[in-house]
Protein backbone atom coordinates (compact mmCIF):
# COMPACT_ATOMS: atom_id res chain seq x y z
CA UNK A 1 0.00 0.00 0.00
CA UNK A 2 1.47 3.42 -0.94
CA UNK A 3 2.34 5.92 1.75
CA UNK A 4 -0.10 8.82 2.20
CA UNK A 5 1.14 12.07 0.73
CA UNK A 6 2.20 14.56 3.39
CA UNK A 7 0.42 17.91 3.05
CA UNK A 8 3.55 19.98 2.54
CA UNK A 9 5.45 17.58 0.26
CA UNK A 10 5.59 18.78 -3.35
CA UNK A 11 4.47 15.95 -5.60
CA UNK A 12 2.32 17.44 -8.37
CA UNK A 13 3.64 19.01 -11.54
CA UNK A 14 2.20 22.32 -12.63
CA UNK A 15 -0.27 20.81 -15.11
CA UNK A 16 -1.66 18.42 -12.46
CA UNK A 17 -1.86 21.24 -9.89
CA UNK A 18 -3.69 23.38 -12.44
CA UNK A 19 -6.17 20.59 -13.11
CA UNK A 20 -6.71 19.85 -9.41
CA UNK A 21 -7.28 23.53 -8.64
CA UNK A 22 -9.35 24.29 -11.72
CA UNK A 23 -6.97 27.10 -12.66
CA UNK A 24 -4.73 27.64 -15.64
CA UNK A 25 -1.01 26.99 -15.69
CA UNK A 26 -0.35 30.68 -16.39
CA UNK A 27 -2.49 31.61 -13.39
CA UNK A 28 -0.35 29.42 -11.14
CA UNK A 29 2.77 31.09 -12.51
CA UNK A 30 1.22 34.53 -11.94
CA UNK A 31 0.37 33.69 -8.33
CA UNK A 32 3.92 32.50 -7.77
CA UNK A 33 5.37 35.67 -9.31
CA UNK A 34 3.17 37.74 -6.98
CA UNK A 35 4.39 35.80 -3.94
CA UNK A 36 1.05 34.13 -3.22
CA UNK A 37 2.43 30.67 -3.77
CA UNK A 38 5.87 29.11 -3.34
CA UNK A 39 5.98 25.57 -4.74
CA UNK A 40 8.98 23.35 -4.14
CA UNK A 41 11.44 22.90 -6.98
CA UNK A 42 13.04 19.67 -8.12
CA UNK A 43 16.80 19.54 -8.65
CA UNK A 44 16.12 20.38 -12.28
CA UNK A 45 13.99 23.40 -11.34
CA UNK A 46 10.58 21.87 -12.06
CA UNK A 47 7.78 23.20 -9.87
CA UNK A 48 6.33 20.62 -7.47
CA UNK A 49 3.04 21.49 -5.79
CA UNK A 50 1.85 19.98 -2.52
CA UNK A 51 -1.61 19.31 -1.13
CA UNK A 52 -1.10 22.43 1.00
CA UNK A 53 -0.44 24.41 -2.19
CA UNK A 54 -3.66 23.07 -3.74
CA UNK A 55 -5.59 24.16 -0.62
CA UNK A 56 -3.95 27.58 -0.81
CA UNK A 57 -5.05 27.90 -4.46
CA UNK A 58 -8.62 27.16 -3.39
CA UNK A 59 -8.33 29.84 -0.71
CA UNK A 60 -6.97 32.35 -3.23
CA UNK A 61 -9.86 31.56 -5.59
CA UNK A 62 -12.37 32.08 -2.77
CA UNK A 63 -10.85 35.44 -1.84
CA UNK A 64 -10.92 36.52 -5.50
CA UNK A 65 -14.59 35.53 -5.66
CA UNK A 66 -15.21 37.74 -2.62
CA UNK A 67 -13.80 40.71 -4.53
CA UNK A 68 -10.23 41.02 -3.24
CA UNK A 69 -7.44 41.81 -5.66
CA UNK A 70 -4.11 39.94 -5.63
CA UNK A 71 -2.40 42.55 -3.43
CA UNK A 72 -5.21 42.28 -0.87
CA UNK A 73 -5.08 38.50 -1.00
CA UNK A 74 -1.35 38.63 -0.29
CA UNK A 75 -2.01 40.76 2.78
CA UNK A 76 -4.79 38.43 4.00
CA UNK A 77 -2.61 35.34 3.56
CA UNK A 78 0.31 37.00 5.38
CA UNK A 79 -1.95 38.01 8.28
CA UNK A 80 -3.38 34.50 8.48
CA UNK A 81 0.13 33.06 8.68
CA UNK A 82 1.09 35.53 11.42
CA UNK A 83 -2.10 34.66 13.29
CA UNK A 84 -1.29 30.93 13.13
CA UNK A 85 2.19 31.64 14.49
CA UNK A 86 0.82 33.69 17.37
CA UNK A 87 -1.75 31.02 18.20
CA UNK A 88 0.98 28.39 18.27
CA UNK A 89 3.06 30.57 20.61
CA UNK A 90 0.09 30.99 22.95
CA UNK A 91 -0.63 27.29 22.84
CA UNK A 92 3.01 26.48 23.64
CA UNK A 93 3.03 28.90 26.57
CA UNK A 94 -0.16 27.36 27.87
CA UNK A 95 1.37 23.87 27.65
CA UNK A 96 4.54 25.10 29.38
CA UNK A 97 2.53 26.55 32.27
CA UNK A 98 0.74 23.25 32.85
CA UNK A 99 3.95 21.24 33.09
CA UNK A 100 5.09 20.48 36.62
CA UNK A 101 8.36 22.14 37.56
Amino acid sequence: MPEPIEGSRGVYGISVAAELSGLGVQTLRLYESRGLLDPERSEGGTRRYSNDDIERLAEISELLAQGLNLAGIGMVLDLQQQNRGLREQLSQRSRDKRRPT
